[in-house]
């Protein structure tokens, strides 16, 4: 029989505080960081870890929004390349939702209103903007936390075609105004495959009748 009481107390027991971190040494500081630290953690069986090291990706954080207009069950997916893709036989131009990295001193909202019109020419209301979740990209190597939202907008004042961003972080950025079973479509096709947009879907897919 399963016993979900007990499950609860066992999960997740640890904290922040039981691990020691004795040091961390910055091995390169360019547009991003990468930092090795030296630590240890308490163990399931009540001992402590040998001291280790650990090479973590420090990129900063990140929010993610994804537009959708409930009254013509639409969203908006934005085109654009990513370097990050060229290792893979897979193609660099990908099909994401608005997304962008925290200036200094600027909550999630602002991000998330700020990189929609940089990237999309679309102006959003801060009431308009609802969060989702917050969710760790890949932890066993960078600490990116990813703020993902939503937000409503109207689908019928955007051109599909259109291209935006900025020209001096050199984006390249084309607007698609697509319905919600062709982005599910797409997706299930494989032609979505970053994480952001693929979590996001499935949270629209379960959530969309009451949105």
């Amino acid at each position: 029989m399963f016993d979900n009481e007990n499950v609860q107390t066992t999960m997740l027991q640890y904290s922040k505080d039981d691990t020691n971190v004795l040091a961390v040494e910055t091995k390169y500081h360019g547009f991003f960081k990468m930092d090795e630290y030296h630590l240890n953690h308490k163990l399931f069986s009540g001992n402590q870890s040998n001291t280790f090291t650990r090479e973590i990706f420090e990129r900063g954080d990140a929010v993610v929004v994804m537009l959708y207009d409930p009254q013509k069950d639409t969203l908006l997916l934005l085109e654009q390349f990513r370097a990050g893709v060229l290792r893979t036989n897979e193609t660099p131009w990908m099909l994401e939702f608005v997304a962008g990295m925290f200036n200094e001193n600027e909550s999630p909202i602002e991000v998330a209103i700020r990189e929609t019109k940089e990237e999309a020419n679309i102006e959003l209301k801060q009431i308009s903007v609802q969060f989702i979740m917050k969710y760790f990209s890949s932890p066993g190597g960078m600490s990116e936390c990813i703020h993902l939202y939503w937000a409503t907008f109207d689908s019928s004042e955007v051109s599909s075609g259109s291209i935006y961003g900025l020209a001096d972080e050199n984006e390249d950025i084309m607007v698609h105004v697509v319905s919600r079973t062709d982005a599910l479509t797409l997706l299930t096709n494989g032609k979505i495959s970053n994480a952001a947009t693929i979590i996001g879907l499935q949270w629209l897919a379960i959530n969309y009748q009451n949105l």
